[in-house]
């Protein structure tokens, strides 16, 4: 609902179209498996006042490569309500470091109510290990229609 010229607004609708950050952070790390897993702490659950709210997402993964693998991938993605965003984190497994790898998201949040993001790693295949470390970082921002 736009604001239309002339009308009297209230603090509430300026208030939602403020843009809103939500931070997480990484409280342990993750051994890494071949199944996704909650990266712990990388969870946000927040709620929308109004339907079509609007997120922006980074995410920044702190991959550790223990046992190098000549073609295994480390891989982070964005989890939103239980559905997984299409872009993914990669680091390649080929060399033992650490890096840290970051991604972007976007999107719009169709229902208002609670909702959920959460950053969950992986190993692409068997061989190799690794771990989503300690300055893992979630930073959520929500954009709200008046």
């Amino acid at each position: 609902m736009p604001i239309l010229a002339g009308q009297i607004t209230t603090a509430g609708q300026l208030a939602r179209m403020q843009p809103t950050p939500y931070i997480g952070e990484a409280t342990a790390a993750l051994t890494a498996g071949t199944t996704y897993q909650l990266i712990p702490g990388c969870s946000i659950t927040l709620a929308t006042l109004a339907p079509n709210a609007s997120y922006s997402v980074i995410g920044v993964f702190d991959s550790a490569v223990t046992t190098v693998h000549a073609t295994n991938l480390m891989v982070g993605r964005l989890v939103v309500d239980g559905a997984a965003g299409t872009g993914l984190a990669i680091h390649a497994m080929d060399t033992l470091d650490q890096d840290t790898v970051a991604m972007v998201w976007n999107g719009t949040l169709p229902a208002a109510g609670s909702h959920t993001f959460r950053l969950e790693g992986v190993i692409s295949g068997t061989g190799g290990a690794g771990r989503f470390g300690q300055y893992t970082r979630l930073l959520v921002t929500i954009t709200e229609v008046v």
